[in-house]
């Protein structure tokens, strides 16, 4: 069982910077979630620089030790977890990093281990669901973001990009945009048609004003009842935040949220089938005080909660049926 490598007395500045101490492994066979670092950027529209994201996140993780105090549990104890490296990618050709995202991560899913994957930009987020749909089949997405991602590009020959990729993905079967939910969308867009567009995919559309309108225990059960019982996969935008927490980032918009508020409504998604995590568009040279990376590392241990608690309540089902008499 894979484990932190954290000891008491030993400083946690030390070692090598793998996420949350957690060790270096690219051995699937003993382990539950792989944090895996996908360096691509090719897909922005605005600022470069996301290809450095996964590696900023790890090193702003090394505070972080593997006991959630807000959800009374030690994650360590009922997962297995690994740092698995960074995919390869072909800066500076979709297409050809696309193939070989996907190729890389089908083992993952297929070995059932959850993916948690740092990006990077957001259009990674399309061979993600697409490794992820040709095991589990269309995958529901719950999607944190400023932006809905579901635009539609002018020239099919260069159709891939960070605000695409949503509706390629849907279009395709890789996502049932029926029961995904996307939260958050906020910002001046090219024209008022966008979230309709996105509406008319499927996906069912929460402004950042929607958002704020409910609690995050209402948010959480809505989302539970939008994707049910399917497998999910979550992906977070950074910019899902407000720039006050989140500066380094390629397009930020302001009037978002903070991360208390973030953590809550993370926190409230025990029990969704969740398959895989992304965790994208954190651009470190944009934020000097690096706290756009530290809040993207606590963000991924939530991921790791959500894990660990599902796991517990199996593990308390299966012994509540065998002490049966």
């Amino acid at each position: 069982m894979y484990r932190p490598l954290i000891e008491k007395g030993v400083p946690l500045f030390s070692g090598i910077r793998t996420f949350m101490h957690l060790p270096y492994v690219q051995d699937l066979e003993h382990a539950d979630y792989a944090v895996i670092g996908v360096p691509f950027d090719t897909g922005v529209s605005y600022a470069v620089g996301t290809r450095f994201g996964p590696s900023s996140i790890r090193e702003m993780s090394q505070r972080l030790r593997p006991v959630s105090q807000a959800q009374g549990i030690d994650t360590s104890e009922f997962l297995s977890g690994i740092d698995y490296g960074d995919l390869k990618i072909f800066p500076g050709y979709i297409e050809q990093s696309y193939e070989a995202i996907e190729e890389q991560l089908k083992p993952v899913f297929a070995k059932g281990v959850v993916p948690i994957l740092l990006g990077g930009d957001h259009s990674v987020s399309y061979p993600h669901v697409k490794a992820a749909a040709s095991v589990y089949g269309a995958v529901s997405l719950v999607h944190f973001d400023s932006h809905t991602d579901t635009g539609k590009s002018m020239d099919d020959r260069r159709k891939h990009s960070h605000g695409t990729m949503f509706r390629y993905a849907a279009e395709e079967g890789y996502i049932d945009a029926s029961t995904s939910i996307q939260m958050g969308m906020r910002g001046t867009p090219f024209s008022l048609t966008g979230l309709d567009e996105s509406r008319a995919l499927g996906y069912e559309v929460m402004t950042t004003d929607d958002v704020k309108q409910v609690t995050a225990a209402e948010l959480c059960e809505k989302i539970k009842r939008r994707v049910g019982s399917n497998p999910v996969f979550l992906t977070f935008d950074i910019d899902f935040l407000d720039p006050v927490f989140a500066p380094g980032t390629g397009t930020p918009e302001v009037g978002g949220f903070n991360t208390y508020e973030a953590q809550q409504m993370l926190r409230g998604l025990a029990g969704l089938n969740i398959i895989g995590f992304d965790l994208v568009e954190v651009l470190p040279d944009r934020d000097p005080t690096r706290v756009t990376a530290l809040n993207a590392a606590n963000i991924a241990f939530e991921f790791i909660t959500l894990l660990a608690l599902n796991r517990r309540s199996r593990l308390k089902s299966t012994e509540a049926v065998l002490s049966k008499p």
